[in-house]
């Protein structure tokens, strides 16, 4: 903990003063470009991998980056979903899964979680990935675990189609979704390619997206 309090005097003394216009701007506004999603994984910051500054980014961050699909009981992760597509208006959507994900790792490898109940019920918003993720065959068990970290991904993307905000904003055109994979150890990211139906380099195609539909003609 004494790091930690170190290193907000350290804000304190060094980066706030360098902020010091656009904290003042934030005060009592945001204005957030996108909504990003992803694990709670300490190895994963948002801000950092994509270099943004305090309130660039709406960030949801939960075990899995999952985004269960909207039902009578919205919880957190619905209504931090509705009120970025909403209320805050943000054009992008990005849910970034990464390697050695343990909460994937969970899954593929049918780890038991009886000890951890609220941690195996949440990640049951995960089982259409799990269900196509052991219908196939792989080389080894960290073959199975990248592909489910890939496959959560696709599945989350589907999830938040169900959510009334994002359903809207898809259809009038003003949303873009975003399916992205962060590799730890080299800091690359594999996006996905909703129309080829699969991963590519984001660094030689930074203009792929996920999901984007084009705004319909009302007769």
């Amino acid at each position: 903990m004494k790091d930690i309090i170190e290193g907000f005097l350290k804000f304190q003394r060094e980066a706030f003063p360098e902020r010091v216009k656009l904290f003042k701007d934030l005060a009592n506004q945001q204005n957030p470009r996108a909504l990003f999603i992803s694990c709670s994984d300490s190895r994963l910051v948002p801000e950092l991998v994509t270099q943004r500054e305090p309130g660039d980014l709406f960030v949801i961050r939960n075990a899995g980056n999952i985004v269960p699909s909207y039902g009578p009981e919205p919880g957190g992760v619905s209504a931090s979903v509705e009120y970025a597509v909403a209320a805050l208006q943000v054009s992008d959507i990005v849910i970034c899964g990464h390697s050695d994900c343990g909460a994937m790792t969970a899954i593929a490898t049918c780890k038991c979680l009886d000890h951890m109940p609220a941690v195996g019920s949440w990640l049951r918003y995960a089982d259409s990935a799990r269900v196509v993720n052991e219908a196939r065959q792989y080389q080894d068990e960290s073959a199975k675990v990248a592909s489910m970290v890939r496959e959560n991904v696709i599945a989350q993307l589907a999830n938040i189609q169900t959510h009334p905000s994002v359903r809207l904003a898809l259809e009038d055109g003003r949303i873009t979704l975003h399916g992205w994979i962060y590799d730890i150890a080299s800091g690359l990211i594999e996006a996905f390619d909703g129309s080829r139906g699969a991963f590519v380099s984001l660094a030689d195609n930074p203009d792929v997206q996920a999901i984007k539909y084009q705004a319909r003609r009302v007769a």
